[in-house]
């Protein structure tokens, strides 16, 4: 926090105004490492827009909008959710719309864009594997939402690595890596000139080539660092078969050096024979007992807590399971014959997609699939970490099988203990979070990829439909606010410094409270 917003906020306390709490949003879940998807600022406004279009152009007007600060141009398809720190926001998306003209072909893309206007400062910019969309289907940009940590910024690339970036990018000159130039066109393509809007690698650890593992169809995992160690998921799956593995030995789950990106330990819990399909989940992590647990779903179904300490073991270094927890009951593993129900079916068993929620000494997840499977039964589940081994049937505090097939990350508001989880099949659910007890259902009408967030005592979520809905954290339904944004929402909104960040498709949204449009440059 710089000091002038820091001497701004003073003034609003001490006049009794404070609209919102300055903070930024610096990874995936925010600064909470428990990853609940809630802020605590308070002004961020209900309502903005309309969002409309120029004629014969993707240029939002902004001359008829309320709340609205800027809008800036992303690609075709973006998943990956925005991050704020320093002034700076770092989004993925695909290079649909390129940013440098010497590369106009399929991409993925990390843009850092200035937090006040939206401009474009840097981008990396990641090539296509040649294996093609087995390992890096194309179009879909890069997923992972990346973690900043002072001018260091940690994130997993569509090509299954990795990377640590300088936050200024080729500002302060190349550092680390040094080899970018050979890194944007790809392997074994001619070199290129490094520009100073190109990004700047500082280390670089790739998955596939040291670790052996097979990525279906895509690479994501929203790193989480504690101390000087990062954890990441592997994104080890199945190929082209569906049924094949050609990896099942390669770890799930890794601790690298933050400092250097060295391998310091993989997980111990052998996941890769029992892939279902493949693993995208990201880890969080809480305090239990005194000590650090770091939580992962498994592409097996099942939740994992393991010991952020590395052991070592012979040549190598294990993360040691703590425990572990089955969230795929028995009915969805065999029908009433006692026939096994395969995989994908729409009653049968799922994975882990979603992000494990650490709060207030408990860990809330649910299951779910790949969309392209389609819509199919799901489960929440609620589990005490304080015991040790296969906990499936002594650590449940409560389930909620009213859910579909979810990839989304719950959302917990902290002033009420309200829990609100969206499903694949576009149904958004409140609950209890202490018991479990169902408040409401909504029906959006449209399938769902991103997670709710809370802030203000309201909950904000989009859907493919481009509808984004504003409800009322509450026991009864309210909805508040529903606009389209033109475009499928499949991301998570945040809040930083007061301002709500909505990524869709093609655009990103900056909205405040009273705010007068600001043009970024071109």
């Amino acid at each position: 926090m710089n000091v002038s917003r820091t001497l701004a906020l003073a003034g609003s306390i001490a006049a009794l105004t404070v609209t919102c709490f300055a903070e930024d949003w610096t990874t995936w879940g925010g600064p909470d490492a428990g990853r609940n998807m809630f802020s605590p600022a308070k002004g961020i406004p209900s309502k903005f827009g309309p969002v409309k279009f120029k004629p014969n152009s993707e240029e939002v007007d902004l001359g008829a909008t309320t709340n609205i600060k800027w809008v800036a141009k992303l690609g075709s398809q973006t998943y990956g959710n925005p991050v704020v720190a320093n002034g700076r926001i770092y989004v993925g998306t695909n290079n649909a719309t390129p940013r440098d003209p010497r590369f106009t072909d399929d991409r993925s893309i990390l843009l850092a864009l200035n937090e006040y206007d939206g401009d474009f400062l840097w981008q990396l910019v990641v090539p296509k594997l040649a294996s093609g969309k087995v390992n890096d289907w194309e179009y879909l940009g890069l997923l992972s939402s990346p973690r900043v940590e002072g001018d260091k910024l940690y994130l997993v690339t569509s090509r299954c690595e990795v990377l640590c970036l300088d936050t200024n990018g080729q500002a302060n000159g190349n550092q680390g890596y040094a080899d970018e130039a050979q890194y944007i066109p790809g392997p074994g393509k001619p070199k290129v000139e490094v520009t100073a809007k190109d990004a700047d690698i500082l280390w670089r650890y790739d998955m596939m080539d040291e670790l052996g593992v097979f990525p279906h169809n895509a690479s994501n995992c929203s790193v989480i660092t504690l101390g000087d160690k990062l954890f990441a998921c592997t994104s080890n799956g199945q190929d082209w078969t569906h049924v094949n593995i050609p990896s099942p030995q390669s770890p799930s789950f890794i601790a690298l050096d933050k400092n250097s990106g060295a391998l310091i330990g993989e997980d111990d819990a052998a996941i890769g024979p029992n892939i279902k399909h493949g693993q995208w989940s990201s880890p969080s992590i809480g305090e239990v007992n005194g000590k650090s647990q770091v939580f992962y779903g498994g592409g097996d179904g099942i939740l994992y807590a393991f010991d952020p300490t590395p052991v070592k073991d012979g040549d190598s270094s294990f993360l040691k399971k703590i425990w572990w927890f089955d969230c795929v009951p028995e009915e969805y593993k065999t029908d009433k014959n006692g026939k096994p129900i395969k995989y994908p079916a729409a009653e049968g068993p799922s994975e882990i997609n979603a992000t494990p929620v650490f709060y207030k000494g408990r860990v809330y997840v649910a299951v779910g699939q790949d969309p392209e499977h389609g819509e199919g039964v799901g489960r929440l589940v609620c589990v005490d970490p304080t015991k040790k081994g296969d906990v499936t049937k002594s650590a449940l505090i409560w389930d909620y099988k009213g859910a579909h097939r979810s990839i989304s990350t719950v959302s917990i508001d902290p002033e009420n203990g309200l829990l609100f989880l969206a499903d694949f099949s576009g149904y958004v659910h409140c609950l209890d979070a202490d018991t479990g007890k169902l408040h409401w259902t909504h029906d959006m009408q449209a399938h769902m990829w991103g997670s709710t967030f809370v802030v203000d005592g309201k909950v904000y979520c989009g859907d493919e439909d481009g509808d984004f809905v504003v409800f009322a954290s509450s026991k009864e339904k309210k909805v508040l606010e529903e606009i389209n944004l033109g475009a499928p929402v499949y991301s998570t909104p945040i809040v930083a410094n007061g301002t709500l960040l909505v990524a869709s498709q093609t655009h990103l949204f900056a909205i405040a409270e009273g705010a007068k449009p600001v043009a970024p440059k071109k």
